[in-house]
C-alpha cells in the first residue's frame, strides 16, 4: 500500500518547501490552468497547492473525492472556493506572514521612485541630459502624511518603516479597528474621504472582496492633493484603473505607482504605461528569496493537515 501523499502543485515553487513536500509525497505539476485539466489532474490528490495562476473552483474541489488541504502560497485567496471547500470539509492553509516585508519595502521603493522622480533621471542621463538634475524636482517623504487603506499584516509593517524611517504620520481605513499598533505608531483611524484627502501618500492594501472592487474611484482620487502620490499593492480591480488613468491625465495627482493590474499581464500599451507619472511593476513585490522561502513553508502546513496535525495558519472559513 502506498503510504506517500499525492499533491497537485500548480506552479513551482523554493526548492526548500519543494523538498520538505517530496519526503512524504508525490508531486504533480498543472501543465494547463484550464478547469477541465485541472480537474482530471486532482482526481486522485489528497492535496492542492495553487501560487498566483488558477484558480480552485467548486467543481474542481467537488469532483476530487481524496482531496483533503488546499495550501496557498502567498495571502490573497480569492482563487479559491472557500464556501465549496468548507461544504467539503477541505482544510485551507496560507502563509499571511511570510510576505509582509517584502511588499512594504515594494511600496516604499515605489514610493520614492515617484517622490524623487528617479525612473525619469535613469531615462535622462542614459540619454545624456545631464541639465535634467535641474528640471526633475523631487519631494521629501520625511514628515509627510502616510494614508493606509487595509491596516492588515502588509499595511502595518508598510506603516511601521514609513514612520520609523521617516518620521511619517500615520493615517489608516479598515473596517477593523488596531488599538495596539495605533499606539505603537501614533496612527489614528479615520474615513476614506478623510484618508484621500490629508494623505501625501497613499498605500493600497485592500483585500479583493465584492465590497472592495472598485472602492477606489475618481470621486475618491479627486479628492487627493495635488502634491501626493498613491500605489496600489493590493489587486488591480481594488481601484477603477480608468479613473486613475483620468486624474493623471488632468494632473489632479502628482504620481501613480502599481503592482497589480485589473487585467494580468496587462496589455503593453495599457494607458498607465503612456505616462511619466506612472511606474510600476510585473506583480513582483513579494518575490524576494527570503520572502519566496517562507511562501513556500506553506508546504509545513499541508503536510501537518494530511498528517492529523494542527496547522500554524488556517484559513478560518
Amino acid at each position: 500500500m502506498n503510504s506517500r501523499f499525492k499533491i497537485l502543485m500548480y506552479e513551482q515553487i523554493h526548492e526548500k518547501g519543494t523538498e520538505l513536500l517530496k519526503e512524504k509525497c508525490d508531486l504533480v505539476y498543472a501543465d494547463s490552468f484550464e478547469e477541465d485539466r485541472l480537474i482530471d489532474l486532482a482526481k486522485d490528490v489528497d492535496g492542492i497547492i495553487i501560487r498566483a495562476n488558477g484558480t480552485v473552483t467548486r467543481r474542481l474541489i467537488e469532483s476530487s473525492a481524496k482531496l483533503k488541504v488546499i495550501g496557498r502560497h502567498g495571502v490573497g485567496l480569492e482563487a479559491i472556493d472557500l464556501q465549496a471547500a468548507k461544504n467539503r470539509a477541505v482544510k485551507v492553509v496560507y502563509t499571511p506572514t511570510a510576505n509582509m516585508e517584502s511588499v512594504a519595502e515594494h511600496f516604499v521603493a515605489l514610493a520614492l521612485m515617484l517622490a524623487k522622480k528617479i525612473r525619469l533621471a535613469d531615462i535622462a542621463l542614459r540619454n545624456g541630459q545631464w541639465q535634467a538634475r535641474y528640471e526633475l524636482i523631487g519631494t521629501e517623504l520625511r514628515d509627510k502624511t502616510l494614508g493606509v487603506m487595509g491596516f492588515g499584516r502588509i499595511g502595518q509593517q508598510t506603516a511601521r518603516i514609513c514612520h520609523f524611517g521617516f518620521g511619517m504620520k500615520v493615517l489608516y481605513f479598515d473596517v477593523l479597528d488596531y488599538p495596539e499598533t495605533e499606539k505603537e505608531l501614533g496612527a489614528t483611524k479615520v474615513s476614506k474621504e478623510i484618508l484621500f484627502s490629508e494623505a501625501d501618500f497613499i498605500s493600497i492594501n485592500l483585500p479583493l472582496l465584492p465590497a472592495t472592487r472598485h472602492v477606489i474611484n475618481a470621486d475618491l482620487l479627486r479628492l487627493m492633493k495635488r502634491t501626493a502620490f498613491i500605489v496600489n499593492m493590493a489587486r488591480g480591480p481594488v481601484w477603477k484603473e480608468e479613473d486613475v488613468v483620468e486624474v493623471l491625465k488632468e494632473k489632479r495627482i502628482s504620481g501613480v505607482g502599481s503592482d497589480v493590474y485589473e487585467s494580468e499581464p496587462p496589455p503593453k500599451d495599457h494607458p498607465l504605461f503612456q505616462m511619466d507619472t506612472f511606474v510600476g511593476t510585473p506583480h513582483m513585490s513579494a518575490h524576494t528569496e527570503e520572502s519566496m522561502i517562507r511562501m513556500s513553508m506553506v508546504a509545513e502546513d499541508v503536510l501537518a493537515v494530511l498528517e492529523g496535525g494542527v496547522p500554524k495558519f488556517p484559513v478560518n472559513i
